[in-house]
């Protein structure tokens, strides 16, 4: 049986979005970035893609286990690189966005530390799956409170791979063998269990590191 998506309260009702994000793991902000800077982000988004097919590197991060490939059925690619804001002052900038923080802080309190940032790009007709997997193994930090933020600049959907979530899989704490490459952790959190993410374009979506995803 499908699950039913929890609707997020509207980001001005900040007592509502803690306790969402408490109950749920994530929390989607409708609207927090305008369409002329998506714009300009995307534009930024697409130069940094260009530069990075020009440079030859292997730049291709899909998941080769076997629940993607039954997902993607292989030969599929996804587009990756760290640290965006060292490329584009206008993702640079974001980062800094009262807009943005002002959401965070609710999440996570006043004191916001960065810690890295990525960019994905899933090409049309051939994006990579994501397996379920907790984020904490990859930068596990001693009091669980950090979370991702996906910033949406086209519109998201089931039919071009948006994320996925398990609402409430946050309060299971730190999982073994969770980091994705795994096939029996995959197989505990089967994505007819998950939840859409669908969104457009100038969305945020907040989940904590210990929310699997996929």
């Amino acid at each position: 049986m499908p699950v039913t998506v929890p609707q997020s309260p509207a980001h001005s009702d900040r007592a509502a979005v803690a306790d969402f994000f408490s109950e749920h793991g994530f929390y989607l902000a409708r609207g927090v970035i305008g369409r002329p800077e998506c714009a300009r982000l995307e534009q930024d988004f697409d130069r940094i893609v260009e530069q990075m097919v020009r440079s030859g590197e292997v730049i291709n991060a899909r998941w080769g286990n076997d629940t993607t490939t039954a997902i993607d059925g292989g030969g599929t690619e996804v587009i990756h690189t760290h640290q965006v804001q060292k490329y584009s002052s206008a993702w640079a900038r974001l980062l800094f966005d009262d807009r943005v923080l002002d959401v965070a802080e609710i999440l996570v309190g006043p004191d916001i530390i960065m810690h890295h940032t990525k960019l994905f790009l899933k090409p049309a007709g051939r994006g990579a799956a994501f397996p379920p997997h907790q984020d904490y193994g990859y930068f596990p930090m001693v009091k669980n409170s950090m979370i991702a933020m996906n910033v949406a600049l086209t519109a998201q959907d089931d039919s071009n791979g948006c994320l996925r979530v398990w609402p409430g899989s946050h309060r299971l704490g730190r999982i073994e063998r969770s980091m994705g490459a795994d096939d029996a952790f995959a197989a505990r959190f089967p994505f007819e269990e998950s939840v859409p993410m669908e969104c457009g374009p100038g969305d945020l979506i907040f989940f904590s590191y210990l929310t699997v995803h996929g």
